[in-house]
């Protein structure tokens, strides 16, 4: 999915006989930084997919502690995948109309794009998972995710955005009974966990995509939308990392209780904490990027933006790239231990970051990107 939104232009009209054809770089550099863009949104998911990159490839661990700056790369563990699922609401809501939801037969076609789309993602993520590559691959979770959400885009702000927080609320009292069932400990089971990314279950996850939606509908680009964000996605930090550390569950008896396991914070506990916490992070954290893209550090920050034009492209990029080094190095993909000392961190965030850039200002669209969007627009050409 791309940050884009509908530009002033009207389909179908022809330029005025003073307008010259822009070069080819012109109209790459307008492609990522004209109207038809918004920079924030790319800035944060670019930071989403790099925050995905230290939790796969660093060591990490000590819990997050603000106290103790040696942990402070703890914060992308579980953060940087739930700011990625709420970054895909916010780009379900601008493709399907931004502040007003399409309507007919328009937002018929945008949905049935999006299911093509889910159903893309849903292949690719389970051929990722069949490199060996130990990671909990996201995509098999994120098409169900899009899937269910389709059906709610032609809500607007007033009735998302009391849904998600409902759902966040609700739903990880749900999550702990269906995280006990005796399915998750078979064979059968393990394999359906994988095929539906059920380390990022799309029950209780849904909220995160549906806030996301929500922001998109209350108009994301409006500076009191972003306040509002920034304050309200602090707040529910500070209430759900707050209660965490005041009374929440230890190890023990997170394990061995239905309140433990309700009552943490732990990244991918998807405990109520966690859900409060993190999807209030997720907030604040794309708000910061809005308001900061206001300013020149939209140029600075050019090169993160790149990577979050094509996020799909970045993701699957680095588990190909792992799968294929640690083979060739150590004879097995899936020996995690042994790929994390190599120490891949660096090397592959900073490839991926010029690669991107590159990308970007020479040819244009991510190629994965361009292609699951040209898939998609062939289904639906009849339309």
């Amino acid at each position: 999915m791309t940050a884009r939104r509908d530009g002033p232009g009207v389909p179908g009209q022809e330029p005025r006989g003073d307008e010259t054809e822009p070069t080819w770089l012109a109209s790459r550099w307008a492609r990522l930084n004209g109207p038809q863009r918004i920079a924030g949104v790319d800035l944060a998911r670019g930071l989403a997919v790099l925050g995905m990159f230290a939790a796969h490839l660093l060591w990490i661990d000590d819990p997050f502690d603000w106290a103790d700056a040696a942990t402070w790369v703890a914060v992308v563990d579980g953060r940087s995948s739930i700011l990625f699922a709420t970054l895909a609401g916010v780009s379900i809501g601008l493709v399907t109309g931004g502040r007003t939801p399409l309507r007919g037969d328009a937002l018929r076609t945008a949905r049935l794009r999006l299911v093509v789309r889910a159903v893309l993602l849903w292949v690719l993520g389970i051929l990722l998972i069949l490199t060996g590559v130990p990671v909990y691959v996201i995509l098999p979770a994120y098409a169900i995710l899009f899937l269910v959400a389709i059906p709610l885009t032609g809500l607007g702000a007033r009735v998302l955005l009391p849904l998600a927080a409902v759902l966040a609320l609700v739903m990880p009292f749900v999550q702990v009974v269906l995280d006990e069932a005796a399915l998750w400990t078979t064979v059968s089971g393990d394999a359906l966990s994988l095929a539906i990314g059920w380390h990022y279950p799309f029950t209780t996850w849904i909220a995160f995509v549906l806030a996301g939606l929500g922001v998109a509908r209350a108009g994301i680009l409006r500076t009191r939308v972003q306040l509002w964000m920034l304050g309200a996605g602090s707040l529910l930090a500070l209430m759900g990392y707050g209660a965490d550390a005041a009374t929440g569950a230890n190890e023990v008896t997170e394990a061995s209780s239905f309140w433990g396991s309700l009552w943490t914070a732990r990244p991918h506990s998807t405990g109520l904490l966690e859900v409060v916490g993190s999807g209030g992070f997720a907030l604040a954290v794309l708000a910061v990027c809005l308001l900061a893209c206001r300013s020149a550090l939209v140029w600075l920050a050019l090169p993160l933006r790149a990577v979050g034009a094509m996020p799909l492209t970045a993701y699957t990029g680095q588990i190909v790239v792992w799968g294929l080094i640690a083979t060739a190095v150590l004879g097995d993909p899936g020996d995690l231990a042994g790929f994390r000392d190599l120490q891949p961190f660096w090397p592959l965030t900073l490839t991926t970051i010029a690669v991107c850039t590159a990308w970007a200002l020479l040819v244009g669209r991510g190629p994965l990107e361009w292609a699951f969007d040209r898939s998609a627009r062939l289904v639906t050409r009849r339309r």
